[in-house]
């Protein structure tokens, strides 16, 4: 029993190592607060562009703050390289929201999640976001439940998670 858990750590270490060290092309999901300084915003924007620039696909969801500081940064560097995956229709999202988001080449909406309150569509949006992606980056406070919850759910899907606090 406890060689088949050390196996499996073993496993999960090479998988990880195999993906930082992975020099190709990769998908990074970058998520994130809706309530970030617009200082903290500027480097999201900043790491966004490079990662594109580097080659990688960015995946994110359309809220205001984080997501949105992602999606400037990767449409400025290379718009084909951006998926933007919004919890709901894009009739649901914020106004300030919408018009950088009607400018995503490749945007999916979930009019299916209309019904549901924000939090729980979110939650949706994030797994499937995570279900795409080979490595999250996340940005939360230490009471982002939604977010962190996010984080565990990608750790326990073996993939590789950069977690950063605002607080």
């Amino acid at each position: 029993m406890s060689q088949s858990i050390e196996i499996s750590k073993i496993d999960t270490l090479a998988q990880e190592l195999a993906t930082i060290q992975q020099t190709g092309s990769k998908r990074i999901a970058l998520l994130g607060s809706r309530h970030v300084p617009i200082t903290h915003q500027h480097l999201i924007e900043m790491m966004s562009y490079a990662l594109v620039l580097s080659g990688n696909r960015i995946i994110t969801s359309g809220a205001t703050g984080t997501n949105a500081a992602a999606i400037r940064g990767a449409m400025r560097a290379d718009p084909n390289m951006l998926t933007v995956i919004l919890p709901q229709s894009l009739e649901r999202q914020p106004a300030e929201s919408r018009e950088q988001l009607e400018q995503v080449m490749h945007l999916v909406e979930n009019p299916g999640n209309d019904t549901l309150s924000l939090a729980e569509a979110s939650a949706l949006c994030n797994q499937e976001i995570v279900s795409r992606c080979q490595q999250l980056i996340c940005f939360a406070f230490h009471d982002s439940h939604t977010l962190l919850h996010t984080c565990r759910e990608a750790e326990e899907q073996r993939r590789v998670v950069t977690l950063f606090y605002f607080d």
